[in-house]
């Protein structure tokens, strides 16, 4: 009975350590020159993690510390290799990736973006992806330029 037992825990703990692979975008990974220094240490970081956890000697438990940074690793490593690093805007009279643009909403509220890639958007510390709907809207347009977002205008008043 107790080898039956280790059998089925081995089984449940090794179906928990089997992490689905995080989702890659099919969109072309751009990248600014610190989203791709972001990358690679997000890769450090998850070898660290991996080989922190290796040593352990009980089998299930190395498994289920290793199952996150295996994970991360797959997904890291493919978004390094396929990283494609965009220069830096050259102008500031139309939106590009890597600009950074303010506009106003209908209801007075002002809001600054930096547009930048999948990985490196965070809109809570001022940077939303490319190819988010509001950022797709805003490329290629320039100051005093209107363009409509769910039943809302925005208009450019600054591109930096």
């Amino acid at each position: 009975m107790a080898v039956a037992f280790t059998k089925e825990e081995s089984f449940e703990t090794a179906s928990e350590t089997l992490l689905p692979d995080r989702p890659i975008s099919p969109h072309p990974n751009l990248v600014t020159e610190a989203g791709l220094k972001a990358l690679e240490s997000q890769v450090q970081q998850a070898r660290e993690a991996y080989n922190a956890a290796s040593p352990i000697e009980d089998v299930n438990e190395r498994r289920r510390q290793t199952a996150n940074p295996l994970r991360d690793l797959r997904y890291l490593a493919a978004r390094l290799r396929t990283a494609q690093l965009m220069p830096a805007p050259t102008s500031i009279d139309t939106v590009a990736f890597g600009s950074t643009v303010t506009f106003r909403r209908d209801d007075g509220r002002v809001q600054t973006y930096r547009i930048v890639g999948e990985d490196e958007a965070d809109p809570k510390v001022g940077s939303i992806s490319y190819v988010s709907p509001v950022a797709r809207l805003l490329i290629g347009k320039t100051v005093g330029d209107m363009v409509e977002t769910g039943g809302q205008e925005l208009e450019i008043i600054a591109i930096a």
